[in-house]
């Protein structure tokens, strides 16, 4: 989970920020992006692809990489600006924010398959995540974060989704959820169409669709 780290380290680079994203298949809410910087030689015990661990090893490695990380940071996209720049255009801009907000620099990108619109030097490494200890910590912040805003401020705003049951993933209580209430401003729009098709979803409520917007027939 070090190689990629030690070779730049023996390229004289230092402060070396792991970036990722979580919440591209989902079908509501934010796509939230991690960076992480730790620090060189670091080793931290567990640290995977967060979809690999526990809910509760994930909050446990969350707490130990907050506390030990030079910086970290999260970043968010919500599902308007998604449905306006479709999500590959929304995760990478999510991770360009979240480096941004680092608040220490960095030298060096790692990136779980994606690239971030941001001068500075980077790799691109596919399933990033599950061979880079520094991807796969960034991974993790995202997730954790991602998962207690489902499970806290957008349940309680939206409780017929059971969105702390699913995460806002495109599961069989979730299509029939959205089938039943129709969707809600947090849900994208252009993911409902792709799935479900607008008239399915939206047949329920009387309503027909707008681009990006649901109205009143």
């Amino acid at each position: 989970m070090l190689q990629y780290e030690r070779d730049l380290w023996n390229e004289g680079f230092v402060n070396i920020a792991g970036v990722d994203e979580v919440g591209r298949g989902c079908l509501f809410g934010d796509v939230v992006a991690g960076a992480v910087i730790l620090p060189p030689g670091l080793i931290i015990e567990g640290v995977d692809d967060s979809k690999k661990l526990s809910e509760k090893k994930r909050n446990q490695l969350y707490d130990q990489i907050a506390d030990q990380a030079l910086a970290w940071s999260v970043a968010r996209v919500d599902a308007s600006i998604i449905d306006k720049i479709n999500i590959k255009q929304a995760a990478r801009l999510a991770m360009k924010l979240a480096v941004e907000s680092l608040s220490h620099s960095c030298d060096f990108l790692l990136i779980d398959a994606e690239k971030v619109d941001i001068a500075l030097p980077q790799k691109s490494i596919i399933k990033g995540d599950a061979n880079s200890q520094s991807i796969a910590a960034a991974s993790i912040m995202a997730k954790v974060t991602r998962d207690r805003l489902c499970e806290g401020e957008w349940e309680t705003a939206f409780p017929q989704y059971g969105i702390a049951i699913h995460k806002g993933y495109a599961t069989k209580l979730h299509r029939e959820r959205l089938l039943e209430h129709g969707p809600s401003e947090l849900h994208r729009r252009t993911f409902l169409r792709k799935l479900l098709g607008d008239e399915a979803v939206l047949e329920a409520q009387g309503q027909e669709v707008a681009w990006g917007e649901a109205k009143e027939a």
